[in-house]
Formats: structure tokens, C-alpha cells, sequence
């Protein structure tokens, strides 16, 4: 399969797909830290929507510099877009004095536009965010994940919105004990949306093994 993996540059989900024998690559404006910059595209993504959209192919360059042709189609898109203005937990933030912050409710605005432009593309598509707020008017989600249904051992609420794509199934759950909070344990040593947004092994595994196809 040619799947792409948008707004990832840790690169989880591209190796589980790679490690699976198919054909993946991931996008983000950011240089990868996965390891495998000729497996990653360090630019925005919007030409390969648009191409995937019109059924087209175009030339596009991984990080290692060498030049691909993409195919007219994806079988497969999973896109991880930015939400720091989409999040119910920031929610508390749109309000400054009891009144809406102008410019938070623009790039709340920018980033539903984003959004969106992965919501309505044809295929197959997954999007995967925290919950949303509701003033984002988001469309509803599928379904929810946590990391420990996937072996992890971390609390971390997930949204799945998936077109043309079944459930995300649970398979190993994490061994017994305390599930720690994902934002107060992991992430307390570490700062900056880049690490709270990062797919945990287990889920990334699950969706290269589940979704999974021959056309």
C-alpha cells in the first residue's frame, strides 16, 4: 500500500507501515526524528491533498534529497494536524476577561480549516486529535482510543475520525497497575506540543496491522 502519514515527525506510524512492508512516507513542516529522513517529507502537505484529490500525481522530495513520484492516489491517509487551538483542554484559554480572545478564535478558525482539509478528502482517511471543543464545531469523531488498550501504559484520551476504514481494535492491554496520565507523567520531563503529540508505539502498531488492504 502507498500510505501517507501527515503533521508526523516522529515517525511512529510511518515505521510500523514500513515495518509492514508498505510503501510509507510522512510529512511535516518539521525535520523527522525518527531516523529515516528518506522516508519523510519535510514541507507542508497541502500539494499532496490536493493532488490525491484531482487523482493526480506529482513529483515530491524527501529529507535525504532524493526526488518521488506520488501515486495519483493514496490507499491510505492518517493525519495527526495541530491542536493547540482545537483541544477542549484549551478551552479555558479563549477567554480573556470574560470575553473571547480575537486572535485565539482566528487560529481556532485556521485550524478547523486544516482540519477539514483532511476530513474531506475521498479514500481512505484517518484523523486522529484530543477531544475537541465544542465552539470549533468540529464534525463528530468515531471513535476514542486510550494508549493502554494498545500495550502502553498511559491514560490518554484519543479521537479517531475514520471514513472507509473499521475500528481501531483493541488487542494487548497494558499489564496491571496504575495507569499513569500521559500529560503528568511523560510529559512533565518534557516541554512543547511536539512530545505531548506524539503516537504511542502500540496504537501506531495496531493501525499498520488493522488497516491493512489490497486495493
Amino acid at each position: 500500500m502507498n500510505v501517507l502519514i501527515c503533521c508526523e515527525e516522529s515517525q511512529a506510524v510511518c515505521k510500523a507501515f514500513r515495518e509492514k512492508g508498505h510503501n510509507a512516507f510522512s510529512c511535516d513542516i518539521q525535520r523527522c526524528s525518527g531516523g529515516h529522513p528518506e522516508w519523510h517529507i519535510d514541507y507542508d502537505c497541502s500539494q499532496l491533498l490536493d493532488a490525491h484529490r484531482d487523482n493526480k500525481s506529482i513529483h515530491f522530495r524527501t529529507e535525504d534529497g532524493w526526488w518521488h513520484y506520488s501515486p495519483r492516489q493514496w490507499d491510505l491517509i492518517i493525519a495527526h494536524p495541530p491542536c493547540t487551538y482545537l483541544a477542549r483542554s484549551s478551552s479555558c484559554n479563549m477567554y480573556v476577561n470574560g470575553k473571547i480572545d480575537v486572535q485565539r478564535y482566528e487560529k481556532m478558525i485556521s485550524a478547523k480549516q486544516f482540519f477539514m482539509k483532511f476530513y474531506d478528502l475521498p479514500g481512505r482517511i484517518a484523523i486522529e486529535n484530543p477531544v475537541p471543543m465544542k465552539m470549533a464545531g468540529l464534525p463528530g469523531y468515531t471513535q476514542t482510543i486510550q494508549p493502554y488498550e494498545f500495550g502502553d501504559n498511559y491514560t490518554k484520551l484519543t479521537c479517531l475520525w475514520l471514513k472507509n476504514l473499521p475500528y481501531l481494535v483493541s488487542m494487548t492491554y497494558a499489564a496491571p497497575g496504575e495507569k499513569r496520565n500521559f500529560a503528568k507523567s511523560w510529559c512533565k520531563v518534557r516541554s512543547g506540543s511536539k512530545y505531548r503529540s506524539k503516537t504511542f508505539k502500540g496504537i501506531a502498531r495496531a493501525m499498520a496491522q488493522q488497516w491493512q488492504f489490497d486495493n
